[in-house]
């Protein structure tokens, strides 16, 4: 037998190393000297201790080291998952990889410097909606407003949520400058009175890049621009219609360039 030092020499594990283990119960020597307290360790242990070092440079836990040593789990099944994880962990560091350089291309280039993208989760909410054929992109101060006048109309309690979410999507396949079909959407508390043209319904969280446009709905395509360039750059398309959800307007600020509009792209992995 060998006692405890020894058998760090052998193995190359610090003595720390190995009464930890002994400790949490993935490793525990063959014999402790009753009187002494020394720890012993046997030649077999060896190829043991090995078997443990290779899960742990494999990225095993503790705990998943347990579940094969002292819960008896199969060592393939612990192995595929943490499979799994590091797979999973790749995906995003590749993905944060393609982040970092698409920002150091744009500040070597210069290109779009008023924008960033940020990807978040647009959350799960409840929203009455309309669609409507606006004759132009100005005639939205009027149109709008209506709108939440109608749904008041027929349900009188119905409360918004806190923050205010509203948006408007795009259902058009093209640009277009008159004639625009929009659907328009605010997040309230919950269903209400439909009408024959007010409707309420859920929609799912869905991930997306967001993007700040300060100033003119006019120049709200540059933003469009930016979006698509970096879905572009990387790997994303879209997966559903663009949101332009209005934070700052023409309702509590004087000039156009104080307005703030979030754009919001829901995105998935381009396949």
């Amino acid at each position: 037998m060998y006692r405890i030092g020894l058998f760090s020499q052998i193995t190359k594990t610090t003595i720390k190393t190995l009464r930890y283990y002994d400790r949490v119960g993935i490793f525990k020597p063959k014999l402790i000297d009753e009187f002494t307290g020394y720890r012993y360790y046997t030649t077999e242990q060896i190829s043991q201790f090995y078997e443990i070092i290779s899960y742990r440079q494999a990225g095993l836990s503790i705990k998943q080291i347990k579940q094969v040593v002292i819960d008896g789990d199969s060592i393939e099944n612990v192995l595929d998952i943490k499979k799994k994880e590091l797979i999973n962990t790749q995906v995003e560091t590749d993905k944060q990889i393609s982040l970092i350089n698409y920002l150091l291309r744009e500040k070597k280039e210069g290109l779009f410097m008023e924008y960033k993208a940020v990807i978040k989760n647009l959350p799960e909410c409840i929203v009455y909606s309309k669609e409507i054929i606006a004759p132009s992109y100005d005639s939205y101060f009027e149109l709008i407003p209506a709108i939440g006048e109608e749904v008041v109309a027929a349900n009188p309690d119905i409360k918004c949520i806190n923050p205010e979410y509203s948006f408007i999507k795009y259902l058009d396949n093209e640009y277009k400058e008159k004639d625009i079909h929009i659907e328009y959407c605010e997040a309230v508390e919950e269903i209400g009175k439909e009408t024959e043209n007010i409707k309420f319904k859920k929609l799912e969280s869905i991930k997306a890049i967001c993007i700040m446009h300060k100033g003119s709905y006019k120049n709200l395509n540059k933003a469009y621009a930016y979006a698509f360039k970096w879905m572009k750059e990387n790997n994303y398309e879209l997966a559903d219609s663009p949101r332009e959800s209005q934070i700052d307007g023409i309702w509590n600020k004087e000039s156009e360039e104080d307005w703030l509009t979030e754009v919001q792209f829901p995105i998935k992995i381009k396949e």
